[in-house]
């Protein structure tokens, strides 16, 4: 395979971070720096990442997180003082979330050292859908609700929801698809009711349920499939 999925294939960063990897010269093949995405790897080739050898892992793990408010999630942040993954305890694994949840939000996040699993979880265009349940500062109007449903343009992007269901007053049940930067923070500061608490409380059908916060267990094989397929 070549040396971009195969660094995927080991948990070591998704397909597009290995890309990058391998172009800006991190990465060396039996001693020799490799930067060219299309190389291919054969086998017995010893592929190391800044020095570090890169080995198909024995069994995968996927794991669900219950993300506290506070933690980054990023594999790589200096100055972060608490990472996600950090309370992920398996020994051995490079454990890579499935896109983000913004430090000041909490909630289901899903970790896995599949690269692949990752790459499709974390693609827009395979429809996993998040639901996150939402406590805002004023309540959303109606207008508004049906606003964020028909898209917003901010900052050059167009922020949009699936769809919007009011809980009780000043919360919401808020469904999303691709889910850009901040996209629900920007969307109620944007109907003048900023966002006080945001949870994730599913991925696709994987629920959060009564899962603590701060702890994490691994996904079921149903629970894996139903995230593969569409």
């Amino acid at each position: 395979m070549n040396i971009v999925k195969y660094i995927s294939f080991c948990g070591a960063a998704s397909r597009r971070k290995a890309e990058e990897l391998v172009r800006s010269g991190h990465v060396e093949v039996d001693g020799v720096k490799v930067c060219d995405p299309a190389f291919k790897v054969e086998s017995g080739m010893k592929v190391t990442l800044d020095g570090e050898v890169l080995t198909p892992p024995e069994r995968r793990h996927y794991i669900l997180l219950h993300k506290p408010r506070g933690y980054v999630c990023s594999n790589a942040d200096s100055h972060a003082e608490k990472l996600a993954v950090e309370l992920i305890d398996i020994p051995g694994a490079r454990m890579v979330s499935a896109g983000r949840l913004d430090k000041e939000s909490e909630g289901a996040i899903i970790f896995s050292d599949d690269g692949e699993f990752i790459n499709h979880l974390a693609h827009p265009r395979y429809g996993v859908l998040k639901r996150y349940e939402v406590t805002t500062a004023q309540p959303v109007t109606p207008k508004w609700q049906q606003q964020m449903v028909t898209g917003i343009m901010d900052d050059g992007e167009m922020l949009k929801v699936i769809s919007i269901r009011e809980l009780a007053e000043c919360r919401y049940e808020i469904i999303l698809n691709e889910g850009r930067k901040r996209e629900i923070r920007r969307l109620t500061a944007a109907a003048g009711a900023p966002t006080k608490r945001l949870i994730r409380v599913a991925i696709g059908k994987v629920e959060l349920g009564m899962l603590p916060c701060g702890e994490y267990r691994e996904l079921t094989a149903d629970e894996i499939n139903s995230l593969l397929t569409k």
